[in-house]
């Protein structure tokens, strides 16, 4: 049985990693006395896939698992939720649970974009701020270098806006970003290329588009 979780990640959490996170699910889901299935070979390993490696420090409102559990817990049906969040630690908190086709591409390569809402910590006047989107968006191309390789941040930003005003509260960033085999958008390269500092922000992940 394939189980797809949608979860928030927030808190300590969201300076755990990657491969942590991973460690994390796994022993969530042991905690919880679910059936674990695992890989068959000489370094069998638990059959899981996050959607997305999160960067550190950035909270994520619905993140994407996949579990592979053994067939013989029809009598947890319907409570997966329930018996999953009381094992799982602080910080990690189940959106939904669905059960999905066993024979479903891996779900990091259902991933198209991901959808960002940024804050900004620090006083930025709201004309300023959509001065500068506006020349963002108009550039024909943005060359950026990661990892000391070239590429285009401009095609990877499927859109990007300036949310409206929240009673006075800080400014508040929306952006979408494409997610492609060897090109993905991050937000902290989008927030360099406005020229704000990425530290004097609150960075949140809030929809994986698969």
């Amino acid at each position: 049985m394939r189980l797809r979780i949608t979860f928030s990640k927030s808190g300590p959490l969201r300076y755990s990693g990657h491969l942590d996170l991973h460690t994390i699910w796994e022993r969530t889901v042991r905690r919880a006395g679910l059936p674990l299935a695992y890989t068959q070979g000489f370094h069998p390993g638990p059959r899981l896939q996050l959607a997305s490696a999160l960067p550190l420090g950035i909270i994520g409102r619905a993140e994407i698992v996949d579990i592979w559990i053994n067939d013989n817990t029809q009598p947890l049906e319907g409570r997966f939720k329930e018996v999953l969040q009381s094992a799982a630690p602080p910080g990690l908190v189940i959106v939904s649970i669905v059960e999905v086709d066993d024979r479903a591409p891996a779900l990091q390569t259902m991933v198209v974009a991901a959808e960002y809402e940024i804050t900004l910590l620090d006083p930025v006047a709201r004309q300023t701020l959509e001065a500068k989107i506006s020349s963002l968006l108009e550039a024909a191309s943005l060359p950026r270098e990661r990892r000391g390789k070239p590429y285009d941040l401009r095609p990877l930003i499927e859109s990007l806006s300036l949310l409206p005003e929240d009673a006075g509260g800080p400014p508040r960033l929306h952006m979408r970003l494409a997610s492609r085999q060897g090109a993905t958008g991050r937000p902290e390269e989008v927030l360099d290329a406005l020229g704000i500092a990425g530290g004097i922000t609150r960075i949140e992940r809030t929809c994986l588009v698969i």
